[in-house]
Order: C-alpha cells, then sequence, then structure tokens
C-alpha cells in the first residue's frame, strides 16, 4: 500500500520522538527520586517573567504542539486518511468507542467523588508511542494498520481538544474571548487575500490570538488549534508552496525532537513516597488505568465491529480484526494527552496529580507492551 511522503515523514519523526519521549521520562522519575529531586522539581517551578518554566512549556510550547495537530488533522480532512468519508467513518468509529469507554470505566470508579474530574484522562491516545512500538514490528504491521492508528488517534485528539475547551476551562473573560475570536476572524480572512502565502503574518497574529486566548481563561493551547485551521491548505499546490505544507514541515522536528521531551522532563518528575503509592491503589488510578488498559481497546474494537457489522464501513484492505484488537490496545497509551488533562483535571492537587501520572505511565507501559506482544503474534 502507498504511504504519501508526508506520512512517511511524520511517521518517522513520531517514532524516534517515541523513543526519545522514554528516554526522557526515565531521566525525568530517576532525577526525582534520587538526592537532587527537590532541585530538579523547583527548576521547573523557577518564575521566567509572568509565568514559571513549566506554565511556558504547558500554555505556550504546548500550543505549538496543539498547532501541528492541528495542521495534521487539516491535512487529514483534505487529502489524508479522512478526506473520504467512507476511510473517515471506521477510525471515526473507533475513535468515539476509544475515548467514550474509558472515560464510562473511570466514571464508574468514580462518580461522586473528588477524583470524577478525571474521566478524561484515559481518553486520549499518544500518537508517537503508538507509532513507535509499531515501528518496532517492522513489516509484521500493514501499512494501511499505520493509517488507521495515525487517523484514529488525531481524532481522538481532536476530541481531546473538544474536552479541554469545554470541560477544563476556568472563568472566561468575555472581552479577551472576543478578542481572540476577532482575532481569528482576522486569520480567516487573510486566507482568503492575495497575502494568503505570507506564512510571517499568520505567525504574528498566532502569537496574539495565542495572548488573547490566554487572558480569556481558556486554556491556550487551543489557539494552536484555531491557527492551523486559519493557514491555507491547498491540495492543488506542491508541499513546498503550501503554507499549512511548509509550516507542517518546520514543525515536526522541533515538536518530536524539543518540545514534547521538554513536556515529558517538565511533567513526569513525579516523586514516587508512600503518599503517592497509597493513592496509585485508589479509585481514580484504577479508573485510569483499567480505562486505558481494557476501556481503549474495548471501546475501539466493538465501535469498529459495530460499524463493520451494520455495512456502513469495512475493515481496510490487509487490516484483520486481530489487528483492529492490537491497535485497540496500542490506543491504551496515554502518555502526552492524558498527563496535559491530568494537570488540568487536579489543577489544585498534586498529590491526585502526582498518583494521576504514575497511573498513566505505568498503564501506558502496560498497554505498549501488550500491544507489543499481540501485535507480534497477530
Amino acid at each position: 500500500m502507498f504511504i504519501p511522503e508526508t506520512l512517511r515523514r511524520f511517521t518517522q519523526s513520531e517514532q524516534f520522538g517515541g523513543v526519545l519521549l522514554i528516554g526522557c521520562t526515565v531521566v525525568s522519575l530517576t532525577l526525582a527520586n534520587s538526592p537532587v529531586g527537590d532541585a530538579w522539581i523547583g527548576l521547573w517551578h523557577l518564575k521566567l517573567g509572568p509565568l514559571s518554566l513549566e506554565h511556558w512549556i504547558n500554555d505556550a510550547l504546548m500550543a505549538v504542539f496543539f498547532l501541528m495537530i492541528g495542521l495534521e488533522l487539516e491535512r487529514g480532512i483534505y487529502v489524508g486518511a479522512l478526506s473520504q468519508w467512507r476511510n473517515a467513518l471506521l477510525p471515526a468509529f473507533a475513535a468515539v468507542g476509544g475515548m467514550v469507554a474509558p472515560a464510562l470505566v473511570h466514571f464508574a470508579f468514580n462518580a461522586g467523588t473528588e477524583a470524577e474530574p478525571g474521566f478524561g484522562i484515559p481518553m486520549a491516545t499518544d500518537i508517537a508511542f503508538a507509532l513507535a512500538v509499531m515501528a518496532l514490528l517492522g513489516p509484521r504491521v500493514p501499512a494501511a494498520l499505520k493509517l488507521f492508528v495515525v487517523a484514529y488517534a488525531i481524532i481522538d485528539d481532536l476530541g481531546a481538544i473538544v474536552l479541554i475547551a469545554t470541560v477544563y476551562t476556568g472563568n472566561i473573560s468575555g472581552a479577551w474571548l472576543a478578542l481572540a475570536l476577532g482575532t481569528w476572524a482576522v486569520l480567516l480572512m487573510l486566507n482568503r487575500s492575495t497575502l494568503r502565502t505570507t506564512l510571517t503574518l499568520y505567525l504574528i497574529g498566532g502569537a496574539f490570538l495565542w495572548f488573547c486566548v490566554y487572558r480569556s481563561g481558556i486554556h491556550a493551547s487551543i489557539a494552536g488549534v484555531m491557527l492551523a485551521f486559519a493557514v491555507p491548505f491547498s491540495s492543488n499546490e506542491p508541499e513546498a508552496e503550501s503554507p499549512s505544507h511548509r509550516l507542517e514541515r518546520w514543525l515536526h522536528k522541533p515538536v518530536a525532537y524539543a518540545i514534547l521531551p521538554l513536556f515529558a522532563l517538565a511533567n513526569t518528575g513525579v516523586i514516587i513516597d508512600s503518599i503517592a503509592l497509597k493513592l496509585l491503589g485508589g479509585m481514580n488510578s484504577l479508573g485510569i488505568g483499567l480505562g486505558l488498559i481494557i476501556g481503549k481497546p474495548l471501546g475501539i474494537v466493538l465501535m469498529c465491529w459495530l460499524a463493520v457489522k451494520t455495512g456502513l464501513c469495512k475493515l481496510p484492505d490487509e487490516v484483520r480484526w486481530r489487528h483492529v484488537a492490537g491497535a485497540g490496545l496500542l490506543g491504551g497509551i496515554g502518555f502526552t494527552m492524558s498527563i496535559f488533562i491530568t494537570n488540568l483535571a487536579f489543577a489544585s492537587g498534586p498529590e491526585m496529580i502526582a498518583s494521576s501520572k504514575l497511573a498513566v505511565l505505568v498503564a501506558s507501559l502496560v498497554a505498549g507492551l501488550l500491544g507489543l506482544l499481540w501485535l507480534r503474534k497477530a
């Protein structure tokens, strides 16, 4: 099966990025639980102007990550795996099942408790790690399965973005929100002007859009997705000329090799003490773990089965149900987006954040190993 060059570059950067993320996570966990642990954790709380280093990474640099996610989604809609509705329908069913089932698992354990806001933690899939696992299997994994995983993971990320914008949002400032929407409208109009190919204008406008969204009370990372859909995409232009293509190509390496590793270093420095271990055995951690390891694959496989059984979709060529099950297991690798949502769900509870992150790390490791072993057999 032919894989477009853009997707090939994307998967290669994501695969190496996944390996780099693992290394950064190990380094951060090790340093946090070493004699220099206090200094390591304190480093990320150093103030740089109005925000701490951790907040600059989570609020500003992660907006660049969301910008790339938005550009990938835009490309997928226009010319990629989501461009034809019948091709997009099966990954869409998978994504919905993979979001709803884990959320219900967590909610079943934590409804009415202080951990209830964490229902969104097990909903997202980490593309980088999923592709990194499939890369280890080489030709054992059909190319069509990689496309399927990329497609449902991108839709999955879109669901997480909607969740962040609606559920995990504080008090809204109407004035700043109106200014943000006005800025976005200007960028959308620029898309249709004679200056539409001038990428610098979008980046300047995007920086101002980020500031307005940040001040509005909505998480600033959403500005990245808004900007992505304002940047012009044309399927009739060569990749070197389309502003969306150029920006996406420029962002791949900085995001995979710098932004996400920094995110991992800043957010996985969890001190594993008696309190964290006690909370790790609690209902919140159980909901996160079972949501990722069981809820994810169950939701993905059941929704795909329903879509195929009703005749709405068919499995891609070379892909069998055993492959779909393996893809479902890989969907349980939450990591980046799960940790991101953890910070928003329990913003005022550092102990709950620590135990939730540990649960995400353990569950993602188990899901990755299960997916690797399953697909190796399959």
